[in-house]
């Protein structure tokens, strides 16, 4: 655990016959003499490397009796299914270690840094109700009620949010949450662990008072890298989706998406006839070969799903050159000239596509250029807000939903509710961002029952609704809830941030693969016929 010392014999010694046959990776008991080395055997490269203990017994404790599947703590690439197989052995070595330790630390000074601002830690149930909160439940059958589950939380919700109501005004913990969704790099499938906080008689701005310290001093504490500092720069929802084409942008890429939509209406372009046109300016780029321009059509079509990228280079007389230059008249290219801030030796890359998926086309083009053309510092941990969501959004059966969280208060309360467009409704939900990776959701919570009952109906659903799905705020809610608001940053993104790591397993002890299987615990795995009958359950299963 705490690192490497040499243990050494002579060759007149009885042990060293016997040593040397002890499997490596083997656990062994070493009693002996601690002294320094001689001269020319001192190692600078380790710790102890000044020091040996000369073995006068030794003793094997634990037995190497199998083949080791990898070399442990060797520099090579060994397939992650046999890692995560063999998690105890690959655990043994420096990287994930130490990630364990970096971990261990920083959730105590997490810890620490919420009780020394007043906030009460508190475990919330693990078996709860399942509730309609954006992602699939982990249900757990009853054994005492037949026919009826528990879940898991896919968050502490509505527990911090009775918190609240009981008079616990500032609440945190260590929060476990389960969702069952498919894995990505930054997400792991089943479950995962929260900063979960919820704050009474509380504005958005005070969760933001409270939270970005404790997120700046732990990248600060934990990293030697460039830290925005606090106040972090509040986004707009809508500027975020128009300029970054996300609402996670990484602030690290200089790259800023312009809308040209009113430029291309006099434009005889048929690929651009009536839809949203966007541009990014990649300045000081235009002597990159044809390969990169072609190279970034390619890469909008296979990996963006676009129809195509259109691109124009900047020559030193102002000209552009380019497939569609012949299109763009003297006025509509000081109209983007101007516009994008360019000049000679600048490059543009044309968007076009309708509401909505221009946006995701030019964030993921945007995002792509910022990596082949080098703009990316990673020296910097770069955080910013993103505020203002819309409250509602249409779903993919072109209906109204909820945007990001049912819970949250509109702007401009039941008065929004009754009489704007719902669309054009706003929320009082916040993200915080980092580097591209969405840190964490909030909100200042809906705590008034009538703005709850609208807010539902809006979306189609009844007061029946509410109390059936969401009864115990429902029933709270009518005995004088206070205003409160909070924030949950998840750890494991923070981790896999200070680490460097490029997947977040590499920052949990005993993680899912990516298809959610735990392969050292051989889980799901199959259950007994007397197991499913406690539980009244008969399995159907076709194919």
């Amino acid at each position: 655990m705490y690192g490497i010392t040499q243990v050494v014999t002579s060759m007149e010694a009885n042990d060293v016959d016997f040593a040397s046959h002890i499997p490596i990776e083997s656990t062994v008991m070493v009693e002996g003499t601690v002294r320094k080395r001689d001269e020319e055997t001192i190692n600078k490269n380790l710790k102890t490397g000044d020091v040996e203990i000369f073995i006068e017994n030794i003793e094997i404790l634990g037995k190497r009796t199998k083949n080791l599947p990898f070399e442990v703590n060797a520099n090579q690439d060994v397939r992650e299914d046999l890692r995560l197989q063999y998690r105890f052995l690959d655990l043994r070595g420096d990287k994930l270690k130490n990630n364990l330790k970096l971990r261990a630390e920083v959730l105590q000074y997490l810890r620490m840094q919420m009780i020394e601002q007043g906030f009460l830690e508190v475990q919330t149930p693990i078996l709860t109700s399942s509730s309609p909160e954006g992602a699939r439940d982990y249900l757990v059958p009853s054994r005492i009620h037949p026919g009826k589950f528990y879940a898991l939380p896919q968050a502490p919700q509505q527990f911090k949010q009775l918190l609240m109501v009981s008079g616990i005004d500032k609440y945190f913990q260590i929060a476990p949450c389960f969702r069952d969704e498919d894995a990505r790099a930054d997400r792991a499938p089943g479950e995962f662990y929260q900063l979960d906080m919820e704050m009474a008689f509380s504005s958005q701005e005070d969760v933001f008072s409270v939270i970005e310290p404790v997120i700046y001093n732990t990248f600060t504490k934990f990293s030697d890298k460039k830290v925005t500092k606090y106040p972090f720069p509040r986004i707009p929802y809508k500027e975020a989706m128009l300029k970054y084409g996300s609402d996670k942008p990484d602030l690290r890429n200089p790259l800023i998406i312009t809308d040209v939509t009113d430029i291309f209406e006099t434009v005889g372009l048929k690929a651009f006839s009536g839809m949203q046109v966007r541009i990014i300016a990649t300045h000081n780029v235009g002597d990159e070969s044809r390969s990169f321009f072609e190279g970034m059509t390619d890469f909008a079509i296979k990996d963006c799903k676009a129809k195509g990228l259109a691109w124009l280079r900047i020559l030193e007389d102002g000209s552009l050159q380019g497939p569609i230059a012949k299109f763009i008249g003297d006025t509509q290219r000081a109209q983007i000239a101007e516009r994008t801030n360019s000049k000679p030796g600048d490059a543009y890359f044309f968007i076009a596509e309708v509401p909505g998926v221009v946006d995701e086309l030019a964030g993921c083009i945007r995002e792509e250029l910022g990596k082949r053309l080098h703009l990316i510092d990673e020296n910097e941990f770069n955080f910013c807000w993103i505020v203002d969501f819309p409250m509602y959004e249409l779903d993919e059966r072109g209906e109204l939903a909820f945007n990001h969280n049912p819970f949250s208060m509109p702007q401009g309360g039941l008065e929004a509710l009754n009489t704007k467009n719902p669309l054009d409704i706003l929320a009082y939900q916040y993200d915080i961002v980092c580097n591209g990776i969405e840190l964490s959701s909030g909100a200042v919570r809906n705590h008034d029952i009538e703005i709850m009952k609208k807010a539902f109906e809006i979306v189609g659903y009844d007061e029946e609704h509410i109390k059936t799905k969401f009864a115990a705020l429902y029933n709270a809610f009518q005995y004088g809830a206070p205003p409160h608001a909070g924030i949950a940053p998840g750890i494991d993104r923070m981790l896999m941030l200070l680490t460097g790591a490029e997947n977040i397993r590499e920052v949990i002890a005993f993680p899912m693969n990516s298809k959610a299987q735990d392969l050292l615990m051989n889980a799901p795995g199959n259950v007994t016929k007397e197991q499913l009958q406690d539980v009244h359950i008969k399995l159907d299963i076709k194919g």
